[in-house]
């Protein structure tokens, strides 16, 4: 799940797609699960959101590709119940994320300076690739918890300060800047989850490094990270004086033809074919360039409003915000190595719900593969610890 994620082409999709064949086993192993009220809730929110995406699609006509990525939701509640009867050892799972932000780093450099690639991309699409490998990144400062715990503390600190500082390189390398945006709420969970107990030094160090590094890709030109953000003040100066053809420009154009669309139909939405249709009316008319009319809304909360209507946005916000509030419960564990997963289970949906601003994230299979399934390895993982014996 960590290791191969974005160094091999659809790797995001292979640890899931075997966790997912291993599910089957349940059917004749039939372990006790002894499911609790929260555990059903947040299936719960995974099937509603699959379920009822599913549904508009088949009162549309969708042809059967256009349910691939919903019920990729739905396919999480087995492979949660399955880490949950057979939870990972938390050394391979931090191991994991730590081999695969080193492995990215790696191929990101190449990309940047050996290929000559403008933005790092790996096998997917850019923004993907940065905010999946920042992401990969938070997740081992969320591990550092375990870390102090362990007999080998100051060599396992060492190694995810190396997987986070080459997530955070992966995501400056690639551009994308729509990433950077939420990183102060992410701190905010970690620092809530650790403030207190790693330490004002540590906490401090791993800040001081994070900065540091940012510092010093945006000072090398050859990153070509001064030039995107320079690049994001010349968008925005150029929208305000009417032209709309450039990168945030036709964010903004989107978002405002998005918005029409939503308060023409807020109830019932316009539908998955529907929202293109009247987007194109938009641009018939002027009112937005053909460019929105062509592509998503660029932003997951707009589009998912636009698209499926009242009930759209509410079950999207439900999978953001209903593991948000049940990871958050135990960041004040006395267990550090279970408040460690609940740290990298709150940081799951915090960082999505920055991606969402400016990305249609569950647009594309790494998006809805990554956080669904690491939903349900995170949570099960963090139940199986719970429910086991003290010491065990």
């Amino acid at each position: 799940m960590g290791a191969l994620a974005l160094v091999v082409d659809s790797g995001y999709s292979y640890g899931a797609a075997l966790l997912l064949l291993a599910s089957v086993t349940l059917l004749w192993r039939r372990p006790a699960l002894n499911l609790t009220r929260e555990d059903k809730l947040l299936m719960a929110v995974l099937a509603g959101y699959s379920l009822l995406f599913m549904l508009q699609l088949a009162l549309e006509g969708a042809g059967a590709s256009a349910f691939d990525r919903p019920s990729r939701f739905l396919f999480a509640v087995p492979v949660l119940l399955l880490v949950l009867a057979f939870p990972p050892r938390l050394s391979w799972l931090w191991s994991g994320l730590v081999a695969g932000s080193v492995a990215t780093a790696g191929w990101a450099l190449w990309q940047k300076w050996l290929m000559g690639i403008e933005r790092a991309t790996g096998h997917t699409y850019v923004i993907q690739f940065g905010n999946i490998s920042m992401l990969f990144g938070l997740f081992c400062l969320a591990g550092l918890g375990w870390a102090a715990v362990q007999p080998n503390a100051r060599r396992w600190v060492a190694v995810l300060l190396l997987g986070a500082l080459c997530g955070a390189l992966c995501s400056l390398l690639s551009g994308s800047r729509g990433g950077w945006i939420g990183l102060p709420f992410v701190f905010l969970v970690l620092f809530r989850a650790y403030g207190a107990v790693l330490g004002r030094r540590l906490v401090l160090l791993a800040l001081a490094a994070l900065l540091g590094l940012g510092g010093i890709v945006y000072a090398l030109p050859q990153t070509g990270v001064q030039q995107r953000v320079q690049q994001a003040f010349v968008d925005i100066e150029q929208y305000q004086q009417g032209n709309r053809n450039t990168s945030l420009g036709a964010r903004f154009d989107m978002w405002q033809g998005a918005l029409t669309l939503i308060a023409e139909k807020p109830l019932t939405g316009w539908g998955w074919q529907g929202y293109n249709e009247g987007m194109q009316q938009l641009a018939d008319a002027g009112r937005v360039m053909q460019f929105a009319a062509d592509n998503h809304a660029h932003n997951e909360y707009l589009d998912n409003f636009a698209r499926r209507g009242v009930l759209g946005i509410l079950s999207l916000l439900a999978l953001y915000l209903v593991p948000l509030k049940l990871f958050a419960r135990r960041l004040s564990c006395t267990n550090l190595e279970l408040r460690a997963v609940a740290t990298a289970g709150a940081i799951l949906p915090v960082a999505f719900m920055d991606f969402g601003l400016s990305q249609v994230f569950f647009g594309h299979n790494s998006g809805v593969m990554v956080y669904a399934f690491w939903l349900a390895v995170l949570w099960g993982t963090l139940r199986a610890m719970e429910r086991a014996p003290l010491g065990t």
